[in-house]
């Protein structure tokens, strides 16, 4: 009896380390596509109203979105806290460094369409600023010829934001393959995710100082990055000369840059990646065939962005214990 005890024991600890091995954000199981269908039935149209509105003002709507989306999953789980104004007591995670280069039309965005949610009686109060903010990406992209899809909603807010912490946590323009897989395998993404989330970058714009170190004084042999296209980094010098404004910003799809399509995968065949770590999908032997096959199957990209950025809205999600629904998206309740 006692050896069986200890079986049983065994077995149960040896099931309960692979569930957490193989779901490790198990609280994505609270999510599903129709969460609001009888909470606020119109909740998507209203927000993919809003979406259109912000679009027809500024295509940096596009970019600013999904890369707002991006932030605020990966620091704290997609709970909106990336989105909270700082105060006199407490710096929050959009005054760190890596978050001053987020365009303010992303945040006008989930703001705005936030107040035209709650304007509903029936919804007001009851849906989520994260929610919202999954919902509006979504709405980017395929607004913008990207893949349209059925987004996952039942998110909390978060009850915190604080600069520190986003220390470490986001992908850096100098990062290699070995350094983004064990970034992005934190948040359970695969080697192949991060590869289809790069490709968001179609529709995103950086400024100077973030890609300087490619095209100035990268060794003693050459100016640049071996790796850049040559024209192309005497393109990128002429709109960033030596001590110009680091705010400047460039597209980092140099082709179609107002369209989500597949081609950032054939610049980078083309050593048109802007940053070290896109062009470092393409010169790595380990991520260079599916660089390879989304160049020439935009469908294939398609359906692997699909299910790479559904992966990235299950990151973190708060539950009643910690998480609530804000009033004002950039405000803790």
């Amino acid at each position: 009896m006692k050896q069986m005890g200890r079986f049983s024991f065994m077995f149960v600890w040896s099931l309960f380390l692979t569930l957490c091995f193989f779901y490790p954000h198990s609280t994505s199981a609270l999510l599903r596509r129709n969460y609001y269908a009888k909470i606020c039935p119109n909740v998507e149209s209203i927000v993919r109203n809003e979406v259109q509105k912000k679009l027809r003002q500024t295509f940096v709507t596009v970019p600013a979105t999904i890369r707002l989306f991006f932030h605020d999953c990966f620091v704290q789980g997609c709970d909106a806290s990336v989105i909270i104004q700082s105060t006199a007591k407490n710096k929050a995670e959009k005054d760190h460094p890596d978050n001053l280069s987020l365009a303010g039309d992303g945040f006008d965005t989930v703001i705005k369409a936030k107040a035209a949610v709650d304007a509903n009686p029936r919804c007001r109060n009851k849906v989520s600023c994260a929610d919202i903010l999954a919902m509006a990406t979504r709405d980017v992209i395929a607004l913008s010829g990207g893949p349209s899809y059925a987004v996952e909603l039942g998110r909390l807010d978060g009850l915190s934001s604080k600069v520190a912490s986003v220390n470490g946590k986001l992908p850096q323009p100098t990062f290699k393959l070995n350094q983004l897989n064990s970034l992005f395998a934190a948040h359970g993404l695969t080697q192949t995710d991060m590869i289809a989330l790069s490709g968001a970058h179609t529709v995103g714009f950086s400024h100077c100082d973030r890609f300087a170190n490619r095209i100035y004084n990268f060794s003693r042999l050459t100016s640049e990055d071996p790796t850049v296209n040559r024209l192309y980094a005497t393109q990128l010098r002429s709109m960033c000369p030596r001590n110009v404004d680091p705010r400047i910003a460039i597209n980092m799809d140099p082709s179609s840059p107002n369209k989500f399509d597949n081609t950032y995968y054939k610049n980078l065949q083309q050593g048109k990646g802007l940053f070290t770590s896109d062009q470092i999908l393409f010169t790595d032997t380990r991520s260079k065939p599916t660089v390879n096959t989304w160049a020439n199957n935009p469908q294939a990209f398609q359906d692997a962005f699909v299910t790479a950025i559904t992966k990235l809205g299950r990151v973190g999600v708060k539950t009643a214990k910690n998480g609530n629904i804000r009033r004002v998206c950039d405000v803790l309740n």
